[in-house]
């Protein structure tokens, strides 16, 4: 580890934490409705969206309501995206002739990016045409991520709530959220990014000379616009297979560090966005606090490992520390970095690839999303995931102390905690489930690249970033055959919905209670005592459930190295 490592964590922290009351002061006026300077330029186009649509976007919507608008939704965008992959052959926008996606990729593909997982099976710029990239793709990346915004209103309305009987418009929510947030930032972004030497055209490849007088075609596109939003919304499709570690996703160190921000920045900006919304905004810095101390634990483990290196190429008389898989740009404080960004955050895009890190440099990336992403997480979807820990956290205060549990003023009672476990065990149940059943079937078997502990890792990685909806992979399954396109299809739309109908139900049911103002004998639900029970119910929940497959998959492949033994 260097100086010049650290200070890149510690200047990554210092500008996130900065931006964390902006971003949440915006998405607090979203929350309420509320004129943004924006509506002189969107407010038509959102007025004619509702006129249009025939929605009145003041009407209430009770959490069953909301429920069942927001999975028809997502059911009619799944079905559009499945059909343009299915016909990509004949539609325009298809420079390089790229043929239709057979129909177990489709289905993947289509369930992919429409629950904000974004894990591919295929290269990109071998397999999809201009057009699926912008309409099948890129739409679905504003479509989810305003889905996982919109989700965590709702919730945020439950706690905020006195006997109400609604939780918000599902389709308002999605539209102002889409229009006045991930749009803007978007286009600003992307002009960023073109700027910075990302490709946006229509053009499909261009052929050049290397210095060596090899000729190549490079495969072009409007990859600026889908870069930028592929972030922001913590989608994590890459335009490329090699993801954000082409130079065409990610040309500088300086691209590589917007990137790792854009990540976050929501996310940190929606646990302000909390504490406003309950009307105490120290509830929001502590459920960040407790975020960023998993994160700053994860990210010391995997730059320590990374930066130590391979014991079995130090004993070869190779020092250093190590460099397989990362690109020389960066290096590996920055991969390292960016490795825990992305799984913390439920993105899955990648700067280095996952499968070439230390064992316990790759576990980090695979505890986090097995966490259940709720370390800053996925755009809406980390902060209402870390609320369902929460609620599991009050419950075991309420126990200790010996009283009926609250939290921002909400009774915690029998029902808000069963709907939680039974949300935070969906997880577990498809992830270790999925992995058991493709560690004894010839057909799993067939897809992890390497033997042993590591060979297992990739299924059990593969299961838990579909689950997860991260995305990213160790890159040494082949998951692109019927068997795992058809698992991890179904895998991805159950971590998705399962968790968050339960959710739904909580927060319709904390809308409907009254306002239970604290006393004396309230447990303290801001300090660091609160902090570390959050800290400590995420990790010994993630840690006992998941700790059997971990010994079996990355602690197995380090124990073998530092003895020396290879597979």
């Amino acid at each position: 580890m260097t100086f010049q490592g650290w200070i890149l964590i510690l200047a990554f922290v210092g500008i996130l934490l900065a931006l964390a009351k902006p971003m949440g002061l915006w998405l607090f006026a979203l929350y309420e409705g509320r004129r943004t300077p924006l509506h002189t330029v969107f407010g038509p186009i959102e007025s004619s969206f509702y006129k249009l649509a025939g929605i009145n976007p003041n009407e209430e919507q009770g959490w069953r309501r909301y429920a069942v608008h927001m999975l028809i939704f997502n059911a009619a965008l799944l079905l559009f995206t499945y059909a343009d992959l299915r016909l990509q052959g004949v539609l325009p926008l298809n420079g390089l002739g790229y043929p239709g996606i057979g129909a177990d990729g489709a289905f993947n593909t289509a369930v992919s990016f429409t629950t904000n997982t974004n894990w591919q099976w295929y290269s990109g710029e071998a397999a999809m045409s201009n057009l699926s990239q912008m309409l099948a793709l890129t739409i679905h990346n504003f479509l989810s991520a305003a889905t996982g915004i919109a989700l965590a209103f709702a919730l945020f309305r439950g706690f905020a709530r006195r006997e109400a009987k609604g939780i918000g418009n599902f389709w308002a929510d999605v539209t102002r959220v889409t229009l006045y947030l991930l749009l803007p930032i978007s286009i600003v972004y992307a002009i960023y990014l073109i700027a910075s030497g990302v490709p946006q055209t229509f053009a499909a490849s261009v052929d050049v000379t290397t210095l060596e007088g090899v000729k190549q075609t490079l495969a072009l596109g409007p990859v600026a616009s889908q870069e930028a939003i592929k972030m922001l919304g913590t989608n994590g499709g890459g335009f490329f297979n090699a993801n954000s570690a082409h130079p065409f996703e990610n040309p500088t160190a300086l691209t590589n560090l917007v990137q790792m921000l854009s990540i976050f920045s929501i996310g940190v900006g929606l646990t302000y966005t909390f504490g406003k919304a309950v009307g105490n905004v120290r509830q929001g810095w502590a459920i960040l606090a407790a975020m960023m101390t998993i994160f700053l634990v994860g990210v010391t483990i995997v730059y320590w490992q990374e930066a130590a290196g391979n014991p079995i190429l130090h004993n070869l008389g190779i020092a250093g520390g190590n460099m397989e898989g990362k690109e020389v740009r960066f290096g590996i404080a920055a991969s390292a970095l960016f490795s825990v960004v992305t799984t913390a955050a439920s993105c899955g895009a990648v700067n280095a690839m996952h499968d070439s890190f230390t064992a316990l440099g790759g576990m980090i990336p695979l505890l986090n999303i097995q966490l259940g992403e709720v370390v800053i997480g996925g755009v809406g979807a980390g902060i209402y995931g870390f609320l369902l820990f929460a609620i599991l956290a009050v419950f075991v205060a309420g126990l200790m102390v010996g009283r009926t549990p609250e939290y921002v003023g909400k009774k915690i009672e029998s029902r808000e905690v069963k709907l939680a476990v039974l949300a935070i065990a969906v997880l577990p149940l498809i992830i270790l489930g999925g992995t058991a059943i493709a560690s004894v079937l010839e057909v799993g078997l067939a897809g992890p690249l390497n033997k042993g502990p590591h060979g297992f890792s990739e299924i059990l990685y593969g299961f838990t970033s579909a689950v997860g909806n991260n995305g990213s992979a160790f890159a040494g399954l082949t998951s692109g055959t019927p068997f795992y396109n058809g698992m991890l299809g179904v895998a991805m739309w159950i971590g998705r919905f399962c968790v968050i109908v339960p959710m739904l139900a909580i927060a319709g049911g904390l809308a409907a209670k009254k306002y239970t103002p604290e006393t004396a004998g309230s447990f303290p639900t801001t300090g660091p005592l609160w902090t570390g029970l959050l800290v400590g119910i995420v990790l010994i929940v993630g840690g006992l459930t998941f700790l059997p497959s971990l010994a079996l998959g990355p602690i197995a492949d380090h124990v073998a190295m530092i003895n020396g033994q290879t597979f």
